[in-house]
């Protein structure tokens, strides 16, 4: 069992290293945000998975309230950051975007206006 438990521990660990990569390159602000997630998913992971052999039950409680908190932190990306017209940075539009030619465009935000609501 301990073996197990190593092995699991070792492959969490190395997906937090991948996405720590993924947060630092980037390539987008949506890029960065489902990296942080998976850490976050990752470090509720770590938390249950060493909770029974260390004896501490409430790391359980700890990583129920971490998964809480990652649901508000995309809530909030969501409705402050993230911009759907957003283009990757080799100057093509998003692939995700599916409107269609005949669809009306929406108007262009001003500079420094990313995420702001208007009145």
């Amino acid at each position: 069992m301990d073996t197990l438990l190593e092995a699991f521990s070792l492959l969490l660990l190395l997906s937090l290293v991948l996405g720590l990569l993924r947060v630092w390159k980037g390539p987008g602000f949506a890029d960065r945000m489902l990296a942080a997630q998976l850490l976050g998913t990752t470090g509720v992971a770590m938390l249950v998975l060493l909770a029974d052999p260390l004896g501490l039950a409430a790391l359980r409680d700890v990583a129920l309230v971490l998964a809480l908190l990652a649901v508000l932190a995309v809530l909030a990306f969501v409705a402050r950051v993230w911009d759907p017209d957003e283009q990757v940075p080799d100057g093509s539009e998003n692939p995700s975007d599916t409107r269609t030619e005949a669809a009306p465009a929406q108007p262009q935000r001003p500079a420094g206006t990313v995420g702001r609501r208007r009145g």
